[in-house]
């Protein structure tokens, strides 16, 4: 292109300004973004793996599924008390995160109002719970969740068609309302269409779905409202199945530590039998030094050992997600070979997770989503190392009836 003299000045004069403001302004705008950078690559992050078609993994997308860990959008760990996953099936599933100001957070599906935003719109990253202040516990079933408050009572939000949300009614609602007739609660777990309490005097609270006895009030009828697990007392841990229940009780030592009740087809309440039990009964087995955790997945559980934190497992093990390296049913619980030092364990809805004591995850069991987070869609019957991409993990949840996991 021709220019003529006059344009060519002007041009000369525009490069030496813009050359001027480059020379002056730039390394300040580089310094400044190389700092952010800086400080949030050294910002702990909560991750999520495995299914994503609900948006259950917070990370902003809809991805299918991932492999090894994706970040949570917006949560640093520092702030995260407390993860906990829920999920109905295999692609559908929910998040929740209690922060150190007493809010909840929630991502995935929300169909049934489980994310408790006031609305039933999915959404992949994490939103605030409305109306919800001093909470101090968290739990997620298949499509519904809930929380402790800080004065012993608790609230629910989500599915509630069989009455999982305890409020003496069978309509979803998708912000957080109160369970009736339950104080003095120190702890909550749920199952996939069900919901469960302990309180401080160490006995047990059940509402919802009970065609299989999961209520363990010795019906079969459902309820919407809470009512006593029989002959429950002397209860320190509970944990919630698809459709079963554990609790840990007595003292440490106790040979009879675990007590179980519920849904029994696939030997999940380890009593050596596979019927349906409509109050506790003892899960059976030799626990050295009594037992420290417990937890349930869709149709199998897990206990950890209390003097040398090893690992047993009992029930459904399609997937091998009972990790002694067999794809065989157990009616009483067996050792899963390999890990020690286990500190916290977690059930989904054919997959396990152990966190240990050099704060790294193993998993095992379905994988076609990536579940395991180890970089395959292999199933695997034994331990394998999960690709977190944290350092310092100390929490850990899988879904009751889904196929992610999280970490923090």
């Amino acid at each position: 292109m021709h220019l003529t003299p006059h344009l060519a000045r002007t041009g000369r004069r525009l490069a030496a300004a813009l050359c001027s403001f480059v020379a002056v302004v730039a390394p300040v705008t580089v310094h400044n973004l190389a700092s952010a950078d800086i400080a949030h690559a050294q910002e702990k992050r909560l991750k999520s793996w495995g299914n994503n078609r609900s948006g259950q993994l917070g990370d902003g997308t809809w991805t299918d599924f991932r492999t090894t860990a994706t970040t949570v959008l917006g949560l640093t760990s520092a702030e995260v008390v407390k993860i906990e996953a829920g999920g109905a099936s295999a692609s559908s599933g929910h998040g929740l995160a209690l922060l150190t100001d007493r809010t909840v957070q929630s991502w995935g599906a929300n169909g049934s109002g489980q994310l408790g935003d006031g609305s039933v719109f999915s959404h992949n990253a994490p939103g605030q719970v409305v109306n919800l202040a001093n909470a101090t516990d968290i739990a997620a079933g298949g499509s519904h969740s809930l929380a402790l408050l800080a004065d012993g009572t608790v609230v629910a939000w989500g599915r509630n068609n069989y009455g999982q949300l305890g409020n003496g009614s069978h309509s979803d609602s998708s912000v957080p309302v109160r369970v009736e007739g339950l104080n003095k609660v120190t702890a909550i777990a749920g199952g996939l269409n069900h919901s469960i309490a302990l309180r401080e005097d160490g006995t047990g609270w059940a509402w919802g779905y009970n065609i299989n006895g999961q209520l363990g009030d010795g019906t079969s009828a459902s309820r919407n409202v809470p009512a006593p697990v029989a002959g429950l007392t002397g209860v320190s841990h509970i944990a919630a199945g698809c459709n079963h229940n554990l609790a840990l009780v007595g003292r440490p030592a106790s040979a009879n530590a675990v007590k179980a009740w519920g849904y029994n087809a696939t030997g999940q309440l380890g009593d050596n039998s596979t019927i349906n039990r409509y109050t506790p009964v003892d899960t059976q087995g030799v626990w050295p030094g009594g037992v420290s955790q417990i937890a349930a997945g869709c149709n199998h559980s897990l206990a950890v050992t209390g003097s040398d934190n090893r690992l047993k497992s009992w029930g459904q093990n399609t997937s091998g997600q009972l990790g002694d390296s067999t794809t065989d049913y157990r009616i009483t619980p067996v050792p899963v070979p390999g890990l020690k030092g286990v500190q916290l364990v977690a059930g989904g809805r054919e997959h396990s997770m152990a966190l240990l004591g050099d704060s790294t995850v193993r998993s095992w069991g379905a994988n076609g989503s990536g579940q395991l987070g180890n970089g395959t869609t292999t199933d695997s019957a034994t331990p394998v190392t999960t690709l977190t991409a944290l350092t310092g993990v100390d929490k850990i949840a899988a879904p009751v009836g889904g196929d992610f996991s999280l970490a923090n």
